[in-house]
């Protein structure tokens, strides 16, 4: 599923709390911050109309197995490995614990995964080179509009699509800080820390068709994009996989049909 989005649609979904942050403007006076907001506003309706931000999407069955989900896919099964916290203090938490394994009676809340990417038009991305302010003022929001996208989509997949949660009814600071039902983990985040991860992603949603394309470690063009996974389950929740040991590493990597060295390069903030 892909959906086209104009900018007007997300703006309502701008977190502009991750806008201030990466403008340095966190901490300061409300004032000024509202000047900033003012200003970029002004620029997202002058870019009305010449950009697009794309979302693709598919919910798939899927089960378990082990630290694997494992999704029925139109050219058969792929098999997704993660990887699970190890230090001494955590919970020793997976993604995968939150599908359940193969049964007999699966639950439309745990025996289905929803995968996706987002991202803008590459013009947002090259088409201010000749002006530094403008050119950053666009990327950053064309990063809020690539997250935006995201939980747009999202709502929508909980209340139409996936259709989990009909009559959810929240407002958007709500949705920010994700007091809905389950879990929507992005690659390159704490639970998902390997970037490659985008290259078995993409070999089911095939990112070319919203135009991603990645580079040799699984990175996104254009650089606003996003791009993971959606959970339902009700008791699914964010975790920091924190370090993990050669062992995991080594397994992780025969799962992954990669050498060794090649998945350390990956993790080597987590090892």
């Amino acid at each position: 599923m892909i959906i086209d989005y104009d900018i007007h649609q997300l703006t309502p979904y701008i977190n502009w709390d991750y806008f201030f942050y990466a403008w340095g403007m966190h901490n300061k006076p409300e004032a000024e911050r509202q000047k900033l907001q003012k200003e970029a506003v002004a620029v997202l309706s002058d870019l009305e109309g010449r950009y697009k931000i794309h979302a693709l999407f598919l919910l798939l069955d899927a089960h378990s197995e082990g630290d694997d989900i494992v999704v029925d896919n139109h050219d058969g099964t792929v098999r997704l490995p993660f990887l699970r916290q190890q230090e001494p203090d955590s919970e020793c938490l997976c993604l995968a614990d939150f599908i359940q394994p193969l049964t007999s009676n699966p639950s439309p809340l745990t025996s289905k995964i929803g995968l996706f990417a987002t991202t803008v038009d590459m013009g947002m991305e090259k088409d201010f080179d000749n002006d530094a302010y403008q050119k950053m003022m666009v990327q950053l929001l064309a990063d809020r509009l690539a997250e935006a996208a995201a939980e747009c989509m999202h709502e929508a997949v909980r209340k139409t699509y996936w259709g989990y949660a009909p009559d959810e009814n929240l407002t958007m600071q709500q949705l920010h800080v994700e007091q809905f039902q389950g879990i929507r983990p992005a690659v390159g985040y704490p639970s998902l820390p390997d970037t490659s991860f985008n290259f078995l992603l993409n070999e089911i949603l095939d990112f070319h068709q919203i135009g991603i394309r990645l580079t040799e470690s699984g990175a996104m063009k254009p650089h606003a994009s996003v791009s993971g996974l959606m959970i339902a389950h009700p008791q699914a929740r964010y975790f920091s996989l924190g370090t993990i040991g050669e062992d995991q590493l080594r397994d992780y990597a025969r799962r992954r049909g990669l050498p060794v060295e090649v998945v350390r390069k990956y993790l080597s903030a987590n090892l």
